[in-house]
């Protein structure tokens, strides 16, 4: 009875245990740890790389964001100071970069004059409280000064970050393509948001009751971006067209039930292609129609057997090329025509002048009796008397 009792406790005592794991037990740590090099230019790191503590998780769930494995480790520089970085990898490049990017809006909606946005050669960086984060390739590197470099402008600690960024692979190099179809997206991207989870995209739209209607499965993806004169823009992009349909179907039931409770629901919604696209906080109707009006749905085909086109492609990127091919020859004959003419006038015309200068200098006569006597390139023959035979002198 009594080894009953203990056997009950430490039970309870191990589920309580496992309840209150953080997040961060399921992330792995070889993969993140392979990224953190032994020398950084010329910091060296101090021990070996460790597990991040579970306070890094705290605020949001490593699901939420698309990571897969993270790692910790601290570099000494050679004045003395550390740094130390803390690595996470995620599934894509887009929850790279919807990282950084939501944190770097985050911390401007709290201080604006301490966020400063870098070129680290990634998807996205800046700096903020003495704190440096890049995102690039599938990588999010969190880089933490201490001492001098707790005012994140200080030249080491960018240096530093620069040195790690060439590390990392660059993956795609580009940022996702959902934000370049963003109305005006160059003025936008500053200020977007970009979300890979249901826990991001209600974070960075407000909590709005329509999108628990969003699924992200299937590799969805989402921008959001705030129009000062038209409204709070949403773009949900679905991986096919059967999900945007389904989709579509579930998110107007979704309006109407909300509608039906007298709830709040979106200035306008719209399907555009594989887009799902919604307006918040829009000051009337025409405002928010007009917004939706701007995204445009970019069409890519693709055959799951064999396309039936190929061949006419294949003929038609022939028939471009060959156009190409003559076109740039001609292009190319004529370029060098009149390269050589314009290098045979210049040195022409130069040994034209400049024999036309010695013969001005030179003595003119006729020796045909007062008549013109031709003299083609126009030097008077020159007659040395001490080579003319003499009197008396033998052959």
């Amino acid at each position: 009875m009594r080894l009953s009792y203990f056997h009950r406790l430490f039970s309870l005592f191990a589920l309580l245990s496992c309840l209150a794991l953080p997040a961060l037990a399921n992330l792995t740590f070889d993969e993140a740890a392979k990224l953190l090099p032994n020398k950084v230019g010329d910091a060296r790191a101090v021990g070996a790389p460790s597990r991040p503590r579970a306070g890094m998780f705290e605020l949001v769930k490593p699901e939420d964001i698309g990571a897969v494995s993270t790692a910790i480790r601290t570099y000494a520089l050679s004045n003395g100071d550390t740094l130390q970085i803390q690595l996470i990898k995620l599934q894509s490049d887009s929850a790279a970069y919807a990282f950084v990017m939501n944190e770097k809006r985050e911390m401007e909606g709290e201080a604006r004059e301490q966020v400063s946005k870098l070129d680290l050669g990634g998807l996205a960086a800046f700096a903020s409280r003495g704190q440096v984060y890049l995102a690039k390739g599938v990588d999010v590197a969190i880089i933490s000064g201490a001492g001098k470099q707790a005012t994140g402008d200080n030249a080491a600690l960018l240096g530093f970050a620069r040195s790690f960024a060439e590390t990392l692979d660059a993956g795609s190099g580009e940022i996702p393509v959902l934000v370049k179809h963003l109305p005006d997206w160059e003025t936008a991207q500053a200020e977007a948001a970009y979300a890979v989870s249901s826990g991001q995209l209600q974070k960075i739209a407000g909590n709005r009751p329509v999108l628990d209607a969003v699924s992200f499965e299937g590799g969805t993806e989402a921008v959001s971006a705030i129009y000062k004169q038209a409204g709070h823009l949403v773009i949900v992009e679905y991986a096919t067209p059967q999900m945007a349909f389904d989709a579509d179907s579930a998110i107007n039931a979704r309006i109407a039930a909300l509608r039906g409770e007298g709830k709040i629901v979106p200035s306008a919604y719209r399907r555009v292609g594989n887009y799902a696209v919604f307006v918040f906080d829009a000051p009337d109707e025409g405002a928010a129609a007009g917004l939706i009006d701007k995204v445009t749905y970019e069409k890519d085909v693709r055959w799951l057997g064999e396309n039936p086109y190929a061949i006419e492609r294949a003929n038609r990127a022939w028939l471009n090329m060959s156009t190409s091919v003559i076109v740039n020859t001609v292009k190319a004959t004529g370029l060098a025509i009149v390269i050589c003419l314009t290098i045979g006038g210049v040195f022409g015309g130069w040994i034209f002048m400049r024999r036309r200068a010695q013969a001005a200098l030179t003595e003119k006569f006729s020796d045909a009796g007062g008549m013109l006597r031709l003299n083609i390139d126009e030097m008077s023959a020159q007659n040395n008397a001490a080579r003319l035979i003499g009197q008396g002198d033998k052959v």
